[in-house]
């Protein structure tokens, strides 16, 4: 017989309206969703608790800090994996991207390695049923980087690849448009003179003016028989959105200034806005806020970027300003985030779905995750 949760008294996230409810598991899949409370004997009463869609990170650099959470001190590959995993899934996140940076531009030393010891750990742990949240793998390409292309045939098959991002972490441009303030952080986090910085620099335009444009054309060729969702990465200008969205580039992740993410929303582009950036009321590099995106009906998903439990946080945030709904906001980290990597089968809660859920109980401006299902099964 297939096993049957039921969980009732609790305030549904529909992706129209919230309601209270009650949700039956069977198995892996949502079998009913029903208005009202059960009074069978053997339900779970969620206290009158959110119930939400598991979330859907589709970008997380979050393994990055956990193999590196010193500036010196580099932390074991499994074991980080491991922490990254019991971090995503406490946080609600059912479904996880991880974003490995492929292409080292000379300053994030130890970025090749954590890709590849990244890849080696899911491939281990991925059928072992121990990983709590579900992973795939986010390629994020530096286009101007000297090894990207060998470290994108080493993965431009693999099954778990979900999404590919086109970088360009250059400076002067994107997220670094302001060269002034890259060199000041590159002086105090690499801890070189600034002759060294600027040294560096120049070379680094000469590589970019060199390998940028060939390299973006190669990798487009190289991944475009997976027919994967495809983003751009800080775009700075709607010339840029516009020509990624001629060469099928159809996501535009954490655009820079508003004008580009008008500019993609103009186009059918989809636009990522990074969940920290709301919760810190601000970007931490001095780009566009995201909540002035959601005001202006300019980003499509939210993902954590850097700290997983800022989707849920982000979530509540933006309904509690007024701009948008709670199933809008809701939407964003899970149906609207699914859609996008393709993945049709979670982000709703609604008959014959995956049973990804989240029990959330607002309080004080917060949103606390208190239980999470993966698939039918209580995992947190």
């Amino acid at each position: 017989m297939t096993p049957e949760t039921v969980l009732t008294n609790a305030l549904l996230v529909l992706p129209e309206e919230v309601i209270a409810g009650t949700v039956v598991i069977r198995g892996a899949r949502i079998a009913e969703v029903q208005p009202g409370r059960s009074h069978l004997p053997g339900a779970q009463d969620l206290d009158g608790d959110h119930l939400i869609p598991g979330i859907v990170d589709v970008h997380t650099d979050n393994l990055e800090r956990q193999v590196q959470p010193r500036a010196t001190a580099r932390w074991p590959s499994r074991s980080a994996m491991l922490a990254h995993d019991t971090q995503t899934i406490a946080a609600g996140v059912t479904t996880v991207l991880d974003a490995l940076c492929l292409g080292d531009l000379g300053f994030d030393v130890g970025r090749t390695q954590t890709f590849r010891d990244g890849v080696a750990d899911l491939d281990a742990l991925a059928p072992t049923g121990l990983l709590k949240s579900e992973h795939f793998l986010h390629l994020r390409c530096e286009l101007p980087a000297v090894d990207m292309p060998a470290l994108v045939e080493m993965v431009a098959d693999h099954p778990l690849v979900r999404m590919v991002s086109l970088m360009d972490h250059s400076p002067g441009v994107g997220q670094y448009r302001d060269i002034d303030r890259y060199r000041e952080m590159r002086v105090r986090q690499n801890r070189q003179t600034p002759e060294q910085v600027d040294k560096r620099i120049g070379e680094l335009l000469e590589q970019r003016g060199r390998l940028r444009e060939k390299q973006r054309r190669w990798l487009l060729d190289r991944v475009a028989h997976r027919k994967l969702p495809l983003a751009s990465h800080d775009d700075d200008t709607p010339e840029g959105v516009r020509q990624n969205a001629a060469d099928g580039v159809m996501i535009s992740e954490f655009p820079v200034v508003m004008e580009a993410a008008r500019e993609a929303k103009k186009l059918g582009v989809e636009v990522i806005a990074g969940a920290p950036n709301i919760v810190r009321g601000g970007s931490h590099s001095g780009n566009v806020a995201a909540a002035d995106l959601v005001r202006a009906g300019a980003v499509d998903v939210l993902a954590s970027d850097y700290v997983p439990p800022a989707m849920i946080e982000a979530a509540w945030l933006s309904a509690g300003s007024g701009t948008i709904t709670l199933p809008q906001a809701v939407g964003m980290i899970t149906d609207r985030a699914a859609r996008m990597v393709g993945l049709q089968d979670r982000g709703r809660i609604e008959k014959e779905l995956r049973a990804d859920l989240v029990q959330v109980r607002p309080h004080e401006g917060h949103a606390i995750v208190r239980k999470v299902w993966r698939a039918g099964e209580r995992v947190a």
